[in-house]
């Protein structure tokens, strides 16, 4: 992985090539979105990778998401199926939670998420208590905890993913600040073929997909290395 990003195509490229693509530097040495970018469109007053986040999601309809040791990174669809099954070991959401697999703290958030085609992340933390509303002051009311451990456990799981990144607009009709995440679950982002893909072999024989094509585009990586990665 030798190429420098510089544009938005090289950036789309690089996550269809590779199938996995972490944003950010990690165990792995030079995997990574960050390690691969020009100077130029990192961080600059120029748009760059970081404002390329949701188009790439959109173009490629990859996963995006907190994936790698609860690092973003895109996962192509095609991969993704066998990605989500072993993360989630077979288990749909219902099944997780009739089994007691599932904290009340992640259904909880989940099914703020799944019940509606999508949401963005200040509207799922205003609907499930987590920010206090302004119309009430300083009372006692106290929001509740926990959002960014419990929506980063729903990726690591693969049951919620990002689906793209949505920015505040400034009266000129520019746009400014970080883009706030749109989250959905893979199932209403893919549509009902992910459904009937997502499960379609064992989990075991997933991962072993996975690592074997993990070995041919980082073949500087030992078998445990990439399985370390993974978990």
């Amino acid at each position: 992985m030798d190429r420098k990003i510089k544009t938005k195509e090289d950036m789309i490229e690089m996550v269809r090539e590779y199938g996995f693509l972490p944003f950010f530097s990690n165990e792995i040495e030079g995997f990574s979105i960050e390690e691969h970018c020009d100077p130029s469109v990192y961080f600059s007053e120029n748009p760059g990778v970081w404002e390329w986040k949701g188009p790439v999601i959109q173009e490629t309809r990859a996963a995006y998401g907190k994936f790698f040791k609860r690092k973003a990174g895109y996962i192509t669809k095609e991969w993704f199926y066998d990605f989500a099954n072993y993360r989630r070991d077979g288990y749909d959401y219902e099944a997780r939670c009739e089994d007691g697999l599932a904290s009340y703290n992640e259904q909880y958030l989940y099914n703020i998420i799944a019940s509606r085609h999508s949401v963005l992340s200040k509207d799922a933390k205003a609907i499930g208590g987590y920010i206090k509303p302004r119309e009430r002051g300083r009372d006692s009311w106290e929001p509740r905890k926990g959002f960014d451990t419990t929506i980063a456990k729903l990726q690591m799981q693969c049951y919620v993913l990002i689906s793209d990144f949505e920015y505040e607009v400034a009266k000129d009709g520019s746009f400014y600040g970080w883009g706030v995440a749109r989250y959905a679950t893979p199932e209403e982002f893919y549509g009902k073929t992910f459904a009937k893909k997502v499960y379609k072999r064992s989990p075991e024989e997933s991962l072993k997909r996975i690592v074997r094509h993990m070995k041919k585009i980082l073949p500087q990586c030992t078998e445990e290395e990439i399985l370390h990665f993974l978990k």
